[in-house]
């Protein structure tokens, strides 16, 4: 009976972390069945590609926004398919909140917070090279600067989300143990939050495009009533510029943009001052969690 207890009050606590590793699994396992086992749904393909340019059962295209503006600033005129399926991912994560992409199915996010989590355990500063955030913005200018010197995508040959993605599931996985590791100690020893938080391209402008978005579907509520201002939140949020307890108390809500809707400020808090909600429902000081 307690462990009963034990393993419920677990994943109550880490309801949200557990369905985000579920989600990315989800992914991974779709692309990597159709890829080596030739899964298929009503005798078409259930998801050919990857991250950067996928078909769903071979019709519904998906590309990624960012790839297209790189190939758009290399002189390369996207297809016609192309352009939908990186307006249908705009759209669908617009509707969710930017950067849920990042929160939810970008396969560096469990990379970083493994190493975030060892790094806490292991008592590390990982402060050796510090960095305003607004680097990322700058990364992504450069980024499509290089596109248009080099005439090619220039993230897209050394992000290491796609070595990691693409190398799972085409390659021998040799590729993505490299990109693994090399995150994965950029974020325990040098920079808190370094990859995503500093330096991703993709994380900005994702996060720019949240910005066009203000009121998404799925908003991070706010109630004040409830908080006691202990600041455990601030301890787990990657992006801790997006919690400030006056503008939320205004607000009712955390603002899109940088938020990943990850849920793990919502998980932290024990006074349920926190929770999901939908954009048109109304926070109530006795709001449940969605």
């Amino acid at each position: 009976m307690n462990k009963a207890f034990a393993v419920n009050g677990f994943v109550r606590r880490y309801r949200w972390t557990l369905l985000r590793r579920a989600t990315e699994l989800l992914v991974l396992i779709c692309f990597t069945g159709t890829a080596r086992w030739g899964w298929e749904v009503f005798g078409k393909p259930l998801l050919v590609g990857d991250l950067s340019s996928s078909r769903i059962l071979g019709v519904i295209p998906l590309d990624d926004p960012l790839a297209l503006f790189e190939r758009l600033c290399a002189g390369i005129i996207p297809t016609a398919s192309a352009a939908i399926g990186a307006l249908l991912i705009t759209l669908f994560y617009g509707l969710l909140g930017s950067r849920t992409f990042c929160g939810w199915v970008c396969p560096m996010n469990f990379v970083v917070e493994t190493a975030a989590w060892l790094r806490r355990k292991l008592n590390l500063p990982a402060d050796a090279v510090r960095l305003p955030r607004l680097t990322r913005y700058a990364t992504l200018a450069g980024v499509l600067l290089a596109s248009i010197l080099t005439g090619s995508a220039a993230f897209e040959t050394v992000s290491p989300q796609a070595f990691l993605w693409r190398d799972i599931i085409f390659g021998t996985g040799l590729s993505a143990l490299s990109a693994v590791l090399t995150v994965f100690a950029l974020e325990l020893g040098l920079m808190k939050d370094g990859w995503c938080g500093h330096l991703c391209p993709l994380g900005a402008f994702w996060s720019l495009a949240g910005r066009a978005s203000p009121r998404p579907i799925i908003q991070i509520a706010f109630i004040d009533e409830h908080c006691t201002r202990c600041a455990d939140c601030l301890k787990v949020c990657p992006e801790k510029q997006v919690i400030r307890f006056k503008e939320l108390a205004q607000t009712g809500r955390i603002p899109s943009g940088d938020c990943l809707n990850c849920g793990r400020c919502i998980e932290i808090c024990s006074e349920n001052a926190l929770h999901f909600r939908l954009g048109s429902q109304k926070t109530k000081p006795t709001g449940d969690p969605l």
